[in-house]
């Protein structure tokens, strides 16, 4: 997921069989369709859940994991939020020495695919028996809530050495690995051969996790540095094969804008950046990120959200991210100031982002609960139909956003240092003439009927309306 993660590497020691899995130290969807293949749209609104990455980094275990549902469950998904996602690492039997990657040790099964570790998720085992994580999404099904995880693409290298045999088929690892394509920032894996076996490997690979009932992959090493289009073809088709709804994530971005058609057709969510952290401005830096860059990416890739395909702008690194952030000081509340937090909120729901939030849900603050469940701005990022950048003028951005009903929403943006003021005619900004009935979203003000937008805008704090000309 990260480009910046450490190599890593496994010792792959004696196989000990552990209550019926090899544990090695071998080193909710609605239903639309689609004109042109009339296939049920998977994701028709942009996702909304929490993942473990910005608090928990490769570490997360199954008890934390189920505390922070138990809060998305009482508190966010009454506003819509329904994914929880474990993050990289649930295979790590001592993730604690990722800066030593030579003592990486990992839980893998006899066909030589990734299991959830039993020292740190315990309901795997279930009757001397490793079935992975079907306990632990069960439970979170039961909560009304789908259940995601992260992989690195490609097929474990410590596999390929004992030559693993490929469930399901006659073909062995081996077979299946591209050993010319390791990912260039994570060497635990090779990558897969674009051929019979290599299918044969993804479609295992998704048998178990729709058997666990996983509901959202994201698929890392793939998306872009570097991009692997027959891969993401594979997973997808595997997807398919496996006969259960799941949405494909693709990370890390930047994607190429130029790959948007191949993209939409294979996955229904792709990063449109590098990873987004808890700062303003990183400058010139590729890695991580800051919200003022992201401007740029979400106006490029704007007009190609739609039903089932969702250019993702990255998580919300908002409220605590403790214990174990993988970028900056741990732990730590948000770097973000709160007009910043509004900020990232306000763009991603005008740009129609998946709603992801980074924050450990444990230690909600009153002041991160607000800002995740305003039903104003929600609404713009989950019904509208159409949005786009409509002005870029010095530090001042402006985006509209068309709702149900033919009522519109309006977003302006300071990016500056300094303060600026506001005045424009609603027509100017790609509006019908004429006077708006207005609400502020974020304060739920009510505002005198007008043809114009007047504002003070701080620097680095956004303003977001609800327009009605009815």
């Amino acid at each position: 997921m990260k480009s910046s993660r450490s190599f890593r590497t496994v010792d792959w020691m004696k196989a000990m069989l552990i209550a019926g899995c090899i544990l090695c130290s071998w080193g909710a969807m609605a239903g639309q369709e689609t004109r042109s293949t009339n296939k049920k749209v998977i994701a028709p609104t942009p996702p909304m859940g929490w993942n473990s990455w910005d608090s928990y980094g490769l570490r997360i275990d199954e008890q934390q994991f189920r505390d922070n549902v138990d809060v998305l469950a009482a508190k966010l998904k009454p506003f819509g939020y329904s994914y929880a996602v474990i993050d990289e690492g649930w295979y790590m039997v001592n993730p604690e020495d990722r800066p030593k990657p030579e003592l990486l040790k990992y839980a893998f099964d006899a066909n030589g695919r990734f299991i959830p570790v039993p020292a740190r998720f315990p309901a795997s085992l279930q009757n001397g028996k490793n079935t992975g994580f079907k306990q632990l999404a069960d439970w979170v099904h039961a909560k009304g809530l789908k259940f995601g995880i992260h992989i690195i693409r490609g097929i474990p290298r410590e596999s390929v050495v004992h030559n693993a045999p490929i469930e399901g088929s006659n073909f062995k690892s081996q077979d299946a690995a591209d050993q010319n394509d390791p990912c260039p920032w994570d060497p635990t894996s090779w990558g897969i051969k674009d051929n019979e076996a290599g299918q044969a490997w993804y479609d295992s690979l998704l048998r178990q996790f729709a058997g666990w009932g996983v509901d959202f992959l994201k698929v890392d090493c793939i998306a872009d540095h570097p991009y692997k289009p027959a891969e993401i073809r594979q997973i997808a088709r595997a997807i398919q094969h496996s006969g259960r709804e799941i949405v494909l994530s693709l990370s890390p971005g930047p994607t190429s804008v130029e790959h948007h058609a191949e993209v939409a057709e294979l996955a229904q969510m792709w990063r449109i950046s590098n990873d987004i952290w808890d700062i303003w401005d990183s400058g010139t830096r590729e890695y991580p990120i800051g919200i003022k860059n992201q401007f740029e990416n979400a106006a490029r890739w704007a007009q190609y959200s739609r039903p089932g395909n969702w250019p993702d702008a990255d998580m919300l690194p908002v409220g605590e991210l403790s214990p174990f952030p993988d970028v900056g000081p741990r732990p730590r509340h948000t770097r973000l100031t709160p007009a910043e937090q509004q900020t990232q909120l306000s763009l991603w729901a005008m740009a129609r982002s998946p709603l992801i939030v980074g924050a450990n849900l444990t230690l909600l603050d009153q002041d991160t609960l607000r800002l995740l469940t305003n039903r104003d701005v929600l609404s713009i990022d989950q019904t509208a139909t159409a949005s786009r950048q409509v002005l870029r003028d010095g530090d001042l951005v402006v985006w509209t956003a068309d709702l149900p009903g033919d009522r519109h929403a309006l977003a302006a943006f300071n990016l500056g240092e300094k303060p600026i003021t506001v005045d424009r005619e609603l027509a100017t900004l790609g509006l019908r003439g004429g006077q708006y009935n207005a609400k502020n979203a974020w304060t739920g003000e009510r505002l005198r009927l007008s043809s114009r937008l007047t504002a003070a805008l701080e620097p680095h704090a956004s303003m977001v309306l609800m327009l009605d000309n009815k």
